[in-house]
This record gives structure tokens, C-alpha cells and sequence, in this order.
């Protein structure tokens, strides 16, 4: 159970930061109302908090991780909003991040 929890609170942290980092894009970059820059920060935000609840206590285990899945995130969330069509590179690239991920997080270890 432990690692369907870390992988269910990757997937809503990525929504959170991913989505939050696209509404401020949208009200800076893309001259949308800037109301949705408010909403991108109130996300951010959540996302922070999100992190908290994984389940290892390691504040530098859990961040690293959660870069591999932002990056693999990041260019789905393209694919979906934004019409981004990713190469075979990007593709190769985020399977990577996703397998450190797994390794970071999921490598047996023994307690010291």
C-alpha cells in the first residue's frame, strides 16, 4: 500500500504544481487574466503541502523524486493543454526520470 499512496500523492502533486506553474504561464505569457496567475499560486502552494504527506520523511528523497515526475508530467500536461506533440528524445528522456524515480524511492533499504 505504502507505494500506491507515494504514487497517487506524485500524480496529485504534479496536477498541483504542473497546473499551477501553466496558470501563471497563462496569465503572464499568454495575456489571459490575471486572476488565473492567483489561482497558479494558490496550487503551487498545494502542491508544497501535497509533498508532505508521502510517506518517507525525507525532504530530499521525496523532491528529487518528484523532479523525474514532473518532467514526464510536465510534457503530458502539454500534450493535453497545450498541443505539444513530444519527440522519440522526450519520450526516452521521461522514462528515464520515471525509472530514477521508482529507484529513489522504491529501492529496498535497510534501516541504519
Amino acid at each position: 500500500m505504502p507505494v500506491a499512496k507515494s504514487v497517487l500523492l506524485f500524480a496529485f502533486a504534479a496536477v498541483a504544481e504542473i497546473g499551477g506553474a501553466w496558470l501563471v504561464w497563462q496569465a503572464v505569457r499568454e495575456g489571459k487574466a490575471w486572476w488565473l496567475a492567483g489561482l497558479g499560486v494558490i496550487a503551487l502552494g498545494i502542491y508544497g503541502f501535497i509533498a508532505t504527506l508521502q510517506p518517507d520523511a525525507h525532504f530530499g528523497r521525496i523532491l528529487a523524486a518528484y523532479g523525474g515526475v514532473f518532467v514526464a508530467g510536465s510534457l503530458a500536461w502539454g500534450m493535453i493543454f497545450d498541443g505539444y506533440r513530444p519527440d522519440r528524445w522526450d519520450i526516452v528522456g521521461s522514462v528515464i526520470c520515471l525509472l530514477g524515480v521508482a529507484v529513489i524511492m522504491f529501492a529496498p533499504r535497510h534501516a541504519a
